[in-house]
């Protein structure tokens, strides 16, 4: 059985997701390519760790293949978590992933339609509204929530939810429809109202993006798709990583990699992973690298075993539900965090002893990003213990 080792781990990670230097890519789309997907639950996020992996860190062109080039696009994934993927991949996620949750999330909505008495027969009243905000968003060809809610009266209904519950309160109709039209892959959120910080998003036809819709694929074709991009950008891996990753059932996971004809490989430690057969050769360490990765990175998030590259750094790094907060690597481990104080100055933290030279290099690339974000203020999504301290 080939042996991999976590030296040789670090050296697929530094080339595969760009963050050598001499590995970087000219555009966003290259960046989705090399990771699957980035991780986009943040706003932020998508444009920090884009830029730290192309070759020169412009936010404008983000935004230009966001909205105008479309080359990529940002969709509800892996672990009902948003992503910006790029185009060609789509219709994979769609089908591996995003499928698989519309069944369930339809029937939660009419149930909860029918129990707030709006009407008795949800389902019936659901397809109505949705064919009415398709066709709304398709004279508009780009709208917000408000602007379909002048088109599409039954949008401004508020639904009551866990009533008596200490986190009862109410829900719009015109969130919840355009968040199934999304998960159906019929509508894409497109350019958002304000800074690129924001996630007040206007609402758009997917076939603006991809063109013959999304729902093309069948799920086995998809899954063995979406597994083999995995293990190509993350391998070697173990099975626990990739259905973590995907979300996928124990069953789902195991028939995805006999199917495409995994490897099975040793880590160290003789932990047992999964690696594509025709990638077995030792990887040539790059050069030496830095870099300040935001939270919830596509990078960070990739794996559910951790500890080869991130040590005993966890508890301060993530939250409780398992977040990554921004994080400091040096050549392949998390090394420290990083927060954005009020006043635009990136403080950091290196949780290991790595001597004045390197220390003097993340001081450098701290006012790098400093300078770079500007007036931009960043505060993550879920915080953790490192980022709150450090942003105070």
């Amino acid at each position: 059985m080939t042996h991999i080792t976590t030296g040789e781990r670090h050296a697929r990670l530094a080339t595969r997701h760009l963050l050598a230097p001499s590995t970087r890519v000219a555009d966003v789309a290259g960046v989705a390519r090399a990771l699957v997907g980035i991780h986009s639950s943040d706003a932020a996020s998508v444009f920090i760790g884009a830029t730290a992996r192309m070759q020169v860190a412009d936010s404008a062109a983000v935004e230009r293949s966001l909205y105008e080039d479309r080359t990529v696009v940002r969709m509800l994934g892996m672990r009902r978590t948003m992503f910006v993927e790029p185009v060609e991949l789509a219709p994979v996620v769609h089908a591996a992933s995003t499928r698989a949750l519309i069944d369930g999330e339809r029937r939660r909505f009419v149930r909860m339609v029918e129990d707030a008495g709006i009407t008795s027969t949800g389902d019936r009243w659901l397809r109505r509204i949705e064919q009415a905000t398709l066709d709304a968003i398709e004279a508009r060809g780009e709208a917000t929530a408000r602007q379909l809610a002048e088109d599409v009266p039954d949008l401004r209904e508020q639904i009551a939810f866990g009533e008596g519950k200490r986190w009862a309160g109410k829900v719009g109709v015109s969130t919840r429809v355009l968040f199934l039209l999304a998960t159906e892959g019929l509508v894409v959120r497109a350019r958002p109202l304000g800074a690129w910080t924001s996630t007040q998003y206007r609402w758009a036809p997917m076939a603006a993006w991809v063109p013959g819709g999304i729902d093309t694929l069948s799920t086995d074709d998809a899954c063995l798709g979406l597994a083999r991009r995995w293990l190509g950008a993350y391998g070697p891996g173990t099975a626990a990583d990739l259905q973590w990753w995907t979300g996928w059932t124990g069953r789902q996971t195991k028939r995805a990699l006999a199917a495409i004809g995994a490897a099975e490989v040793e880590l160290d430690g003789g932990v047992a992973a999964a690696a594509l057969p025709d990638d077995l050769e030792p990887v040539p360490s790059p050069e030496p690298w830095l870099a300040l990765l935001p939270a919830l990175d596509s990078t960070v998030m990739g794996w559910k075993e951790r500890g080869w590259f991130l040590g005993d750094h966890r508890a301060v790094l993530f939250d409780r539900n398992g977040n990554a907060g921004p994080t400091v690597w040096w050549n392949g481990r998390v090394v420290g965090g990083w927060a954005q104080r009020p006043d635009g100055e990136i403080a950091f933290r290196l949780l290991d002893d790595l001597g004045a030279d390197v220390t003097s290099a993340v001081n450098t690339a701290a006012a790098g990003l400093a300078a770079w974000l500007g007036h931009v203020r960043v505060t993550p999504r879920f915080r953790t213990p490192l980022e709150q301290e450090l942003s105070s």
